[in-house]
């Protein structure tokens, strides 16, 4: 009963690690992705940085927001487990 008590919380600790691992590539890479398009968009309409940086801050902040919540979710696992 005890073995497969720690067997499960161990599955949860890897879980969360995991997860986290996940949500923090995925993030970057977001990021990446959305770096690598108002560069080029940019590169091609200069008269639009402005606009085109002010949307690309937006969409990072909220990519960021969904990042730390994937990890904060990953740390409840972890510990309330």
């Amino acid at each position: 009963m005890l073995l497969a008590l720690l067997a499960d919380m161990s599955l949860a600790i890897m879980g969360a690690g995991i997860g986290a691992g996940l949500v923090a590539i995925g993030a970057g890479l977001g990021i990446g992705k959305i770096g690598a398009a108002a560069m080029e968009g940019m590169a091609r309409q200069p008269e639009a940085s402005g606009k085109i940086q002010g949307a690309m801050l937006v969409i990072a902040a909220l990519i960021e927001v969904a990042a730390l919540f994937g990890l904060v979710i990953c740390l409840l696992i972890s510990f309330l487990k």
